[in-house]
């Protein structure tokens, strides 16, 4: 199990919007469209490589993924941005025992941008999913490139170990003992002041002596 402090999402829709170069009237398809643009432009195989060309990639990816979540698909009643803030602010009224399932524990770190705040709450969200159904190396991919952006930030550097250390675990029961190795070092390299993960590693390691 990932262990992180969940993070309040704070993807605003203006910002997903504007990442996508729309306005707050589009359409779900308008979205797919200007997504679809976006990727064929910024994608890692195309850009050769370019950082700047994947940050826009992940942001305009992580955009359309808000988006895709919050607009209602063609054929159901369109719901507008200023919409979206009336229900948000109708439900923030709701009975402490609703409220509680819906607020999370959030750190914010003030040394980010708040387009920054933005993609490492949605990064979160999108790195459980990863974990949840086992696509470690996707959840690499990601966690690798936010901490390139964020290297200063301590939650970002906890995750990119933890996503290290489950996937060399995985390794593990696939019996790849060379590669889980390599992945547990590098999880203690990336945060070794973390005692929760060395304990993990610790029994990670073990059980690897009983394979051997």
């Amino acid at each position: 199990m990932l262990i992180i402090l969940p993070l309040l999402s704070l993807m605003n829709s203006a910002d997903c919007y504007r990442l996508l170069g729309l306005s707050g009237e589009a359409s779900f398809e308008d979205v797919k469209s200007a997504y679809r643009g976006l990727a064929r432009k910024y994608h890692p195989d195309v850009s050769s490589g370019d950082q700047r060309a994947k940050d826009k990639f992940i942001e305009a990816t992580l955009a359309y993924k808000w988006l895709l979540n919050s607009l209602p698909r063609e054929g159901t009643q369109r719901q507008t941005v200023t919409t979206q803030y009336r229900h948000q602010a109708s439900t923030s009224k709701s009975s402490p025992s609703k409220q509680a399932k819906q607020v999370v524990p959030v750190q914010v770190n003030p040394s980010l941008s708040p387009l920054e705040q933005q993609l490492k709450a949605s990064s979160y969200q999108q790195l459980q999913q990863l974990l949840r159904t086992q696509k470690f190396p996707r959840a690499i991919a990601l966690v690798e490139s936010l901490a390139q952006r964020m290297s200063r930030d301590p939650e970002v550097i906890q995750w990119q170990a933890i996503v290290y250390q489950q996937w060399g675990r995985f390794l593990i029961r696939d019996q790849q003992i060379d590669k889980a190795r390599i992945y547990l070092r590098k999880a203690l390299q990336t945060d070794p002041h973390n005692r929760s993960l060395w304990a993990e590693v610790e029994k990670d390691f073990r059980c690897i002596e009983q394979m051997v």
